[in-house]
């Protein structure tokens, strides 16, 4: 990772960690960087989700790319999957999704996606690092004011609402079974799903309950979403729907809640999908890719059906790496971030939830019913903000926190610290024999990362 970009790019309170410079910034170089390696005026598309810095973001980004002489085309607000859809299919250079993902609306963030849909490559990444921070080497020159276009060779801005259209059409077009007669529950998180996830649940036939669809600007994933799916758990029971959908503020990932209102997590749809691809021969290697936070039960219920696995760190790039290299067809995270890799690059939060709605259709069976076959063995899951992430890991009361966790835990459970790639905390996951357990261990240590933050504040 590097000063601005992490594992899901440049992302922090807008106008305070991320702000329009540079957002132009990175504008000014990618349309700089592209036109120059083409030897022809780039295109750029650009999508956004609902938060209100997002339009200065947006507007920063395009008048760098402009004044750079590329073109910046402009799908407005919508999810990172179909800016990820839209590049490679339209022939783009490269794409752009202003978005903090699940992180509060006054957080902002912006992603960079190859031509082929694909996160940015590091190397490009790195090129914009060095010239935010003032001199970029490349082309054989180091750069460190990029010249401007001028004349006929200024870019210009296209609305390009068109491509979200496409994209709409296309995630229609892989619906299998009509859902007519079924009553599915969509919490849109008041984020780049809302008008997209009804329009495609309709066409395909469902009665489709909405919840939090109406986004002002500074309620995106307010107690909503895939990060509070306890609001749709209760949603689900009260209106006697048959499935709910969560997603996050860039939809791109998924969690669902089944006709009992009981939460559907990522890995319990990689078992259910995985299982179901793996009959219909779709399942390639028979192998499918989790992460380090995969839940213990998954590779019990993978083992049972026959199925192998393979265990990445913790982000879809990772995930979507070891697919590519592997050739697996299915991977995500516990989190809902899930690739079905026939069909997408990233994770695509409306496209899971079709997947698992084929999987009901196909086997006439409730969502409750299917996730039978695998046990959730309890986990949980902490996030404690500090000031030096590396620090406060490195420093000897937490260390010694760790150490006396995992020792008592033992080999029936496990402990797992990491710093977060997108936000200033420390992660820890805790599993054991049972929850009380897990959060005994979780909180220990996360009392000793909090004092060694306090004593960083004195």
């Amino acid at each position: 990772m590097g000063k601005y970009f992490g594992t899901d790019g440049f992302r922090g309170e807008a106008n305070v960690d991320l702000t329009a410079d540079h957002a132009f910034r990175v504008g000014r170089f990618l349309g700089w960087y592209f036109t120059r390696l083409r030897d022809r005026p780039a295109r750029i598309v650009i999508g956004k989700d609902t938060r209100r810095s997002g339009y200065m973001l947006e507007y920063a980004l395009a008048g760098g790319i402009t004044a750079s002489g590329a073109d910046a085309y402009l799908l407005h607000v919508t999810t990172t999957p179909s800016v990820a859809y839209i590049a490679r299919t339209e022939g783009f250079d490269c794409g752009v999704m202003i978005s903090a993902s699940h992180n509060p609306y006054y957080d902002n963030g912006i992603k960079l996606l190859n031509s082929a849909g694909e996160k940015m490559e590091d190397g490009v990444i790195g090129l914009v690092e060095s010239y935010l921070e003032g001199a970029v080497s490349c082309f054989g020159e180091c750069w460190q004011d990029l010249p401007l276009a001028t004349r006929e060779n200024i870019g210009r801005t296209v609305d390009h609402t068109a491509g979200r259209n496409r994209y709409l059409g296309y995630l229609i077009s892989l619906g299998l079974y009509s859902f007519r007669g079924m009553k599915v529950g969509l919490d849109c998180a008041n984020g780049a799903a809302w008008n997209l996830a009804r329009t495609v649940f309709e066409a395909l036939g469902a009665q489709t309950f909405v919840l939090n669809g109406s986004p002002d600007g500074c309620n995106i994933n307010r107690k909503a979403g895939s990060t509070s799916i306890e609001v749709l758990c209760r949603f689900v029971v009260e209106q006697g729907l048959d499935v709910g959908f969560a997603y996050d503020g860039d939809a791109d990932r998924c969690l669902c809640v089944d006709e009992k209102g009981n939460p559907v997590t990522g890995d319990q749809i990689l078992f259910l999908c995985g299982t179901y691809m793996a009959q219909r021969g779709e399942l390639l290697k028979g192998r499918v890719v989790t992460t380090v936070l995969s839940n213990p039960g998954l590779y019990q219920a993978l083992e049972q059906a026959g199925l192998q696995w393979d265990i990445t760190d913790v982000g879809d790039k990772n995930v979507y790496e070891r697919m590519m290299a592997t050739g697996c067809r299915l991977g995500g995270e516990q989190s809902g971030h899930i690739i079905f890799s026939k069909y997408a690059t990233t994770g695509d939060g409306i496209l899971t939830s079709l997947k698992v709605m084929e999987v009901m259709m196909a086997r006439k069976q409730p969502l409750s019913r299917l996730c039978e076959g695998m046990t959730v063995y309890p986990q949980v899951q902490l996030s404690v903000p500090v000031r030096d992430k590396a620090a406060a890991l490195a420093d000897p009361r937490v260390q010694k926190a760790r150490q006396e966790a995992e020792r008592h835990l033992g080999s029936r459970g496990r402990l797992l610290l990491r710093p977060s790639g997108t936000e200033p905390v420390i992660r820890i996951l805790a599993e054991a024999e049972s929850e009380a357990l897990c959060r005994r261990w979780a909180e220990q240590v996360a009392g000793a990362l909090r004092a060694f933050d306090d004593m960083g504040r004195e």
